[in-house]
């Protein structure tokens, strides 16, 4: 069997004030043509389709449209979940009638769960989709009083499909979950706080393939079966390192999978770019793809006037600037000092090397030296 892993679309999406509906749309279309090409089984989204649970109309129209192309055009089977992003039951509406159609969403957690069947050459796979639930959810629906975190929430929920679950059936696991030891990125929302959320592979032993959503950078977690397929887009300027892709799987007879990514290229990239105002104006002229999303660390020293101005000149998306301040291992360690007995020069010097991790050059004391006696003068002339 041979199928199209894919998540967190998270349509709707906003990227310092930029609504990035055009690229993910852009994104998706790619996506389409490479489930044209591939000729899947079935297409599996593991969650956080849209942003937020309450999504935009545009993104609300972008799912209708790609999902309808997926399963009506290209002819190809979709299981789906909600995510912890996601509204689950404003996702599964008509979930029932849509089943009949070929697009399997599953929104709110279900008391029981039914595995979706397909068939390829070597009979029949059973793909169970597990939507994002939290630990109270999970002993509303399932039962279970021990349950405190996710990982015991999730346990419970497989052991009640494993009492089922044929041993003699190749089967995929679809979830949306933190797996312990993943890389993590400034995006991804926490699913709970004080480490509660975070599971352990193990659990998921018994199912050929895991299909898993959550963590926005494709990576495997445990064992090369349990699988992120990641993020469509970049959606931080902490995941410009990232490459985007799709995952697609081929399982044989036995339910050993050969796991391939397929590249994603958006419309716009998001990167990182460091220096001095100069130098990143000089070599933006070079550069083929200006209308990227940038993000500009300037190392400039002295002040710089109307600096996103400038930059939008030559990057018309520049979305955030920011100026490091020194690390404290790199900033001359010394004693504290009574402040009332430092003269001005000597307060200025000792915050200048606190701030820059050097100390004043002869030209910028004289300059600030030069400064304070303007000062004093102008108050002078005043009385």
């Amino acid at each position: 069997m041979r199928f199209v892993h894919t998540a967190d679309w998270h349509l709707g999406r906003i990227l310092h004030g930029v609504h990035l509906t055009e690229d993910q749309a852009y994104v998706l279309d790619e996506l389409i043509e490479i489930v044209r090409d591939a000729l899947p089984d079935v297409v599996i989204v593991a969650g956080d389709i849209y942003d937020r649970a309450v999504p935009p109309q545009d993104a609300v129209s972008l799912l209708d449209d790609v999902l309808s192309r997926l399963v009506a055009k290209v002819g190809v089977p979709v299981v789906l979940i909600a995510g912890n992003h996601d509204s689950p039951e404003r996702l599964s509406f008509g979930a029932r009638l849509l089943a009949n159609s070929n697009l399997h969403v599953f929104g709110p957690l279900l008391p029981e769960y039914r595995p979706v069947v397909l068939e390829d050459n070597y009979g029949p796979v059973n793909i169970y989709a597990i939507p994002f639930a939290e630990p109270p959810v999970v002993r509303e629906k399932i039962g279970g009083n021990d349950i405190r975190d996710h990982d015991s929430a999730l346990r419970q929920i497989l052991q009640h499909i494993r009492a089922k679950q044929p041993t003699d059936r190749r089967s995929i696991l679809v979830a949306h979950a933190a797996v312990v030891g993943g890389k993590t990125s400034d995006s991804e929302r926490p699913l709970s706080i004080g480490g509660s959320e975070t599971v352990e592979p193990a659990i998921f032993e018994g199912f050929d393939y895991v299909a898993l959503g959550h963590l926005h950078q494709p990576q495997s977690s445990g064992e090369d079966h349990i699988q992120y397929s990641g993020s469509i887009l970049k959606y931080s300027f902490s995941e410009a390192s990232h490459q985007k892709s799709v995952t697609i799987v081929e399982m044989d007879a036995t339910g050993k999978c050969a796991i391939e990514r397929i590249a994603l290229s958006p419309r716009r990239d998001v990167r990182r770019i460091e220096g001095t105002l100069e130098d990143i104006l000089e070599k933006a002229r070079s550069d083929e793809n200006q209308d990227d999303y940038i993000m500009v660390t300037l190392l400039d020293r002295q002040p710089v006037l109307n600096a996103m101005g400038r930059l939008r000149e030559v990057y018309p998306n520049t979305l955030h600037i920011e100026r490091p301040l020194v690390a404290p291992s790199t900033v001359h360690a010394q004693a504290p000092a009574d402040h009332l007995r430092l003269s001005e020069a000597e307060m200025f010097s000792s915050f200048f090397s606190q701030v820059t991790g050097e100390e004043m050059t002869e030209p910028e004391a004289r300059a600030f030296a030069d400064i304070i006696e303007a000062l004093r003068r102008r108050e002078r002339e005043a009385t």
